[in-house]
């Protein structure tokens, strides 16, 4: 049994714990308040400081070369004083648009697959694989297109091989370890109890996955397709090296295209004065373009049941 003096001395020990916790704890919640909201402050602030920085470098320059001309011309040719992105718009909605239909369907089959029907060894190499997919820099992935993609589609009659076809399968390659990773962690996140439910009722493991479990992490699968399609967006380097770069309408999916990133990039080292204003509102476009599919795909977002 314990003595007096030892209960009194185990009394004193914690009273004086909780006398330093409770002096740490008024100032360590400030303290970190202040740190957060000085955090999320400055993400605003950066952000705030791109927007300024693109409306107000180019807006002028759309002024100056007409927004109708700008937006719906189908000629660039900065030399002669033609400034119309409309090439370029096409070329970036159809090489993104190849990309989500490459790469999100096998994306969100691969994530069911190693959420409910992959072997745990078999997992536990196939996780690791996407991880390291996601690590492998974009010219890695433009590199591979160019040595394989190119002459394989070349071989199979399409064209020279440099088309919307070749960055489109890329480009689904290289979405593909963002769904499958953030499609998988909210397949997982599903409560059990969904699925067991569902079995009690006499569905298959099947169709529980796919009639309960899918349905019920719809909000977490559109997450992982906006992300996907966002970096399919925004990719330059993969899509020059195999995209072909035409300033041109696109006439088929086995003809060149030129995207908008791809477009600032290729000239925005040599430009200058209203050339070089035109590329920064080729890029205030795209930052408007990628806004409007973010808050469409957040709108079908939030009208799916949850």
């Amino acid at each position: 049994m314990k003595t007096r003096n030892t209960v009194g001395s185990e009394k004193a020990a914690i009273n004086k714990t909780k006398a330093h916790g409770g002096l740490k704890k008024p100032l360590m919640e400030p303290f970190m308040r202040t740190v957060f909201l000085a955090a999320a402050s400055l993400s605003i602030l950066c952000v705030a400081l791109i927007c300024g920085f693109l409306f107000a470098n180019g807006i002028p320059a759309i002024g100056q070369i007409g927004p109708l001309k700008f937006f719906a011309g189908t000629a660039w040719r900065p030399g002669n004083g033609l400034y119309g992105i409309a090439p370029m718009i096409l070329g970036s909605l159809y090489v993104t648009a190849g990309a989500i239909v490459a790469g999100v369907p096998l994306g969100l089959l691969c994530a069911v697959f190693m959420a409910r029907f992959c072997p745990a060894r078999l997992h536990a190499v196939m996780s690791p694989a996407v991880t390291l997919l996601a690590g492998i820099p974009s010219v890695v992935y433009g590199f591979f297109g160019l040595v394989v993609l190119v002459p394989a589609l070349r071989s199979l009659g399409a064209g020279n091989g440099k088309s919307i076809l070749t960055a489109s399968l890329l480009l689904g390659m290289m979405i593909l370890p963002t769904i499958i990773s953030v499609s998988e962690a909210a397949l997982r996140a599903v409560p059990e109890s969904y699925y067991e439910g569902a079995l009690a009722l006499g569905a298959s493991h099947e169709e529980a996955v796919f009639f309960v479990l899918t349905p019920a992490a719809g909000s977490g699968l559109m997450a992982a397709v906006i992300l996907g399609v966002g970096r399919s967006i925004g990719e330059t380097m993969a899509v020059i090296m195999v995209a072909g770069n035409q300033a041109i309408i696109p006439q088929s999916l086995f003809r060149g295209a030129r995207t908008l990133t791809a477009n600032i990039v290729l000239e925005m080292g040599y430009a200058a004065d209203l050339h070089r204003e035109a590329l920064i509102a080729t890029a205030a476009t795209l930052f408007v373009f990628i806004l409007i599919i973010n808050l469409l795909f957040t709108l079908a977002k939030g009208r799916m049941p949850r």
